[in-house]
């Protein structure tokens, strides 16, 4: 008796498996322990240091593990903080996020490589998560004007986490990790 079906090799390795759950989990952790609740935000908005990690993470290791990174690792955040509520749009704008910031810091084949792109992309994702959270805001209290009190807690997390995420990324490409 001979086996009819047909077997297809996954393009998915082990090193890329092992890289994912790493960059997760440094998102994750630097989410949880890295953060200041903001008293001006409408439900207490929230800087930390997990936006600086996923632009490490999607411009050094590309926009998939970028992507996956962000989303499950601010989206657990969320869940094991007290945050539930927020897992389902964190999950979506992070992911989409990450993919963006490793999309465009690969234009042209630079690979990451290039400071000016990745401010660019640093821009970019920023503003998609500032849009992202403003209607994630108004979807789940039914305002329009309070969510703008979270705009400039957004803002200054991109700002910190660009601050941060490109001296290490510059580090990170001398060594040639990632992708």
């Amino acid at each position: 008796m001979s086996n009819t079906l047909t077997t297809k090799k996954s393009n998915i390795s082990t090193r890329d498996l092992v890289e994912c759950a790493l960059l997760t989990a440094l998102v994750f952790i630097a989410t949880k322990f890295i953060n200041i609740t903001l008293p001006i935000s409408m439900k207490g908005g929230l800087i930390h240091l997990g936006t600086g990690m996923l632009f490490i993470a999607s411009i050094v290791f590309g926009e998939k593990k970028g992507a996956i990174s962000g989303a499950f690792g601010m989206g657990l955040f969320d869940i094991l903080s007290g945050w539930a509520v927020w897992a389902p749009f964190t999950f979506i704008i992070r992911g989409i996020m990450g993919y963006i910031l490793g999309k465009i810091s690969r234009i042209n084949g630079n690979n990451g490589n290039n400071i000016l792109i990745n401010l660019l992309a640093m821009l970019v994702s920023t503003i998609w998560m500032i849009i992202g959270y403003y209607f994630s805001e108004v979807i789940l209290y039914g305002n329009w004007i309070q969510p703008f009190t979270s705009i400039p807690g957004d803002v200054l997390q991109g700002i910190i986490g660009g601050m941060i995420a490109l001296p290490i990324i510059k580090g990170l490409k001398r060594f040639h990790l990632g992708e």
